[in-house]
């Protein structure tokens, strides 16, 4: 399968280079600069699961090439219409589109734009960052890739991507359950970027102070009341599990966005707890803490 991943960053170019470690055919669609960074010195991976130096095919908006089968999208959310920008003439008639944003509201844009049909449901979980070398740091277990059809079928285009994303180094597999899967981790990730940020700390610190501990509790009971007043596909005892995933944490973890705050980047505030916080609104649920986190988020996003 010809597959493009757009972007070569700290998820893409990690993911990426490992199906191009494999000897997948696999071309990433960069910006001028990061094209002629990977051209002098490669695709290069640091990681606790094996290092690896690659010399990866790589394009710019514009050049002729594809169309792909599959596109591998690791944006962040306010880029998502810019990259869809950037890629939309390497979609053809079989292309499918994985998106691996956080949240959930991506997939309408990306319906709006190719056709509900094209998108199947991806996520991911992976501690990683660009040095400042270009060089992919990832540096925890955790790098994990999921994806599925959303209607939970295992299609013949499915299989076929399974046969084809299987048998690399990073633990990517293929779900039946994708829909449930990508509210879990909405929850989650809303969760743990929302309490690292307000306090501006990692999650231990967080955890192990008494009051810290209720509000994380807290603010996983407002998410959760949010997605079952919608009726969002999570399971019954999911507060519970969560709790659980964020007690086993390691002390020093920290969110990706709470690590683009401290580089004074920009953050998925809008795309994560905002988009909550307006059905929160809309459906008259009171939610004092995702209030206040991202009342946080827009101050600090104001004074960039």
């Amino acid at each position: 399968m010809k597959i493009l991943v757009v972007g070569a960053g700290a998820v893409g170019g990690y993911f990426g280079g490992r199906l191009l470690e494999k000897g997948e055919d696999v071309t990433f669609l960069v910006r001028e600069g990061r094209k002629k960074q990977l051209e002098e010195m490669g695709l290069v991976i640091e990681s606790i699961h094996g290092n690896v130096t690659l010399q990866p095919k790589t394009i710019t908006t514009g050049e002729v090439a594809g169309p792909f089968d599959v596109i591998l999208l690791s944006t962040k959310a306010y880029q998502l219409e810019g990259a869809i920008d950037s890629f939309r003439q390497y979609v053809g008639s079989e292309t499918l589109i994985l998106p691996l944003l956080n949240g959930i509201v991506h997939f309408n844009k990306l319906a709006e734009e190719f056709g509900e049909e094209k998108i199947i449901g991806g996520l991911c979980f992976i501690e990683s960052t660009l040095d400042r070398d270009g060089r992919v740091i990832q540096s925890s277990q955790a790098h994990r890739l999921l994806y599925g059809e959303r209607s939970g079928e295992r299609s013949e285009r499915i299989l076929k991507i399974e046969d084809c994303f299987s048998g690399t180094k990073a633990d990517i597999r293929l779900s039946v359950n994708i829909n449930q899967e990508l509210w879990h981790k909405y929850l989650f990730i809303s969760t743990m970027s929302g309490i690292t940020t307000l306090m501006r700390a990692p999650i231990g610190p967080i955890r192990d102070n008494e009051n810290g501990r209720t509000v994380i509790s807290q603010l996983l009971k407002e998410l959760v009341s949010i997605m079952k007043r919608i009726n969002a596909p999570i399971a019954d005892e999911i507060e519970t599990i969560q709790l659980k995933q964020i007690d086993n944490l390691g002390y020093q973890m920290k969110s990706s966005m709470q690590r683009d705050m401290e580089k004074n980047l920009l953050v998925e505030a809008d795309h994560l707890q905002g988009h909550l916080l307006e059905i929160a609104r809309n459906k008259g649920i009171v939610v004092p803490v995702l209030e206040a986190i991202y009342a946080n988020l827009k101050v600090y996003e104001r004074m960039l």
